[in-house]
């Protein structure tokens, strides 16, 4: 018996699956709160450089004392970088700036002056990361993506090698931790250490809830349980948008988004490791423990008492025998297909995260509050997601894969022609676009699960959501290209989501197929495949010969 007869005879969705599954919804939707809090935690406000001495102006208002003061940009707002290092008291007899000394003009020197209306604090307003610095308000982003990318390969590895439980465990508690001790960060540096170990403590949740709920589900319900928790992560979204509109100081908000990690950890307790690991590593008392339990709690006691070492021991000993060894991430590359899929899903994770984190990271310019985009992104995920669940399902994953990510990357092509004064149909294309976006993250998680193999799945997890985040560390630096183009950042975006989303054409389809056990089950397969299709080829030929 393999394990997916087992699986059907304990009950491959019922309570147990359906309790397992929302236990792992949590994770998914903490994680938004620190993936995207990037948005509010560095938001830079309207800010102008500060005068000194202004009881020299007693008589001015505060209007002229701006005007004499502060320096006008080409659209005639004053100046955020820039002020005279001398009263220019003419402009208030004519406001034209054409008979300034350039001379005159100099960088801020007393600091800045920020607007406080929307933010009573952010860490660019707390350490003045604008102007010169604004590239290191921009790399707080980057330092918490190479976390979670460093992080990728660590969980990855640990969680095939400890278990997905255990890690799930090690994960919530250096979350809480790392993030309790960043909102207390007392300087810049300290800030930027701290956000790239919360990057990668927090990685552990992001790799383990998606192949342990699907280890545990039968194929019929593979599709229908990622969707589950991928919703969750757009409710955190939404929930980011409505915690952050409350908490308007940066220290609170990251308090605010590490809390919650407190409860994810307390419901580690019930849930199960994975049955199908305690197989693949010999551990069949505790494999037999979590079965029977699955088994009562679907309605399957009579099945429950018939399972015992013995029948464990058949079904571990086939995998066992086909193991030959310890596996690792340089395993992923050794077989024919195995590199074809490692090279190919390597690419569609590092461009879905790509555009996904260009388009969630950049929330301004599209008519609405930076709070009520948050908010329209995240509600638009729900039904795209629901989309997948139909879509993946009737037109398999590989061209709902494929086609999502090129459509989103059209999305932001159609947006750089679109003008900035249209702003209802800039944010209708930019929704849409995220909408695609995300149904691509979604079907990527549930794809890339299904293409490796049990004993490689999160070794394989683990190089994916490393190439991921590698774009998500990307991603926020290529805003800083705004300065030699405007609209460079957009373009790239663009392009490489087209091509990325294009090499999943290379990757082989796993509609209605059980999960791989072993590295042979896939090669076996791409065989298969490769006879089927010279079977047609040879069905093909003598029809074309009579042409």
């Amino acid at each position: 018996m393999n394990f997916e007869d087992l699986l059907c005879e304990v009950g491959g969705f019922g309570k147990f699956q359906i309790l397992t599954l929302l236990l792992l919804c949590l994770p998914r939707l903490f994680l938004p709160l620190h993936f995207l809090l990037h948005n509010f935690l560095a938001a830079t406000p309207a800010h102008r450089c500060a005068i000194l001495h202004q009881d020299r102006f007693a008589n001015l208002t505060e209007a002229e004392v701006l005007l004499i003061s502060i320096p006008r940009d080409s659209e005639e707002a004053f100046s955020s970088c820039e002020m005279f290092s001398e009263p220019q008291f003419h402009l208030l007899l004519n406001s034209s700036q054409a008979s300034t000394n350039v001379t005159s003009v100099q960088r801020c020197q007393n600091g800045w002056v920020y607007n406080q209306s929307q933010f009573t604090s952010t860490i660019a307003t707390q350490w003045d990361l604008v102007c010169e610095q604004k590239e290191l308000n921009h790399a707080t982003a980057t330092f918490f993506f190479i976390g979670v990318m460093l992080g990728a390969l660590i969980f990855g590895y640990l969680s095939d090698r400890f278990g997905r439980k255990t890690m799930l465990l090690v994960s919530y508690m250096c979350t809480l931790i790392c993030g309790m001790v960043s909102s207390a960060s007392v300087t810049y540096s300290m800030l930027a250490v701290m956000r790239t170990l919360t990057g990668m403590s927090i990685c552990g949740l992001s790799l383990i809830v998606v192949p342990l709920g699907m280890e545990w589900v039968d194929i019929q319900h593979r599709t229908v349980s990622g969707i589950i928790t991928s919703i969750f992560w757009s409710l955190g979204n939404m929930l980011l948008s409505l915690i952050a509109y409350l908490v308007r100081d940066w220290r609170w908000l990251l308090f605010a988004a590490t809390l919650p990690c407190a409860v994810g950890l307390v419901s580690v307790w019930w849930i199960p490791e994975s049955a199908r690991w305690l197989l693949a590593k010999g551990k069949l008392k505790e494999a037999r423990k979590h079965l029977q339990a699955c088994a009562k709690m679907n309605g399957r006691k009579e099945f429950a008492a018939k399972i015992n070492l013995e029948m464990l021991s058949k079904t571990a000993a086939v995998v066992e025998q086909k193991l030959g060894g310890n596996y690792s991430y340089v395993s992923i590359f050794r077989t024919p297909m195995l590199r074809k899929i490692s090279f190919c899903m390597g690419a569609v994770w590092f461009g879905v995260a790509f555009s996904y984190y260009g388009m969630s990271l950049n929330i301004s310019g599209f008519g609405l509050s930076m709070y009520m985009t948050q908010f329209v992104f995240g509600a638009i995920e729900i039904p795209a997601k629901l989309i997948v669940y139909l879509v993946v399902n009737r037109f398999g994953r590989k061209q709902s894969q494929a086609w999502s990510l090129i459509l989103a990357g059209l999305c932001i092509g159609v947006n750089i022609a679109v003008p900035r004064s249209l702003g209802i149909l800039r944010s209708v294309v930019a929704i849409i676009g995220k909408g695609f976006s995300e149904a691509a993250f979604t079907t990527v998680f549930l794809y890339s699960s299904e293409l490796y193999p049990t004993v490689l799945r999160q070794n394989g997890q683990g190089y994916c959501a490393f190439m991921a985040r590698l774009g998500g560390s990307v991603a926020p630096l290529v805003f800083m290209l705004d300065s030699l183009w405007k609209l460079l950042p957009q373009v790239i975006y663009c392009i490489m989501a087209v091509l990325c989303g294009s090499a999943a054409f290379f990757l082989p389809e796993t509609l209605n197929t059980e999960l791989p056990e072993t590295v042979e089950d896939v090669e076996k397969r791409s065989s298969e495949r490769e006879k089927h299709l010279r079977g047609k080829v040879s069905e093909v030929v003598p029809l074309q010969s009579l042409q």
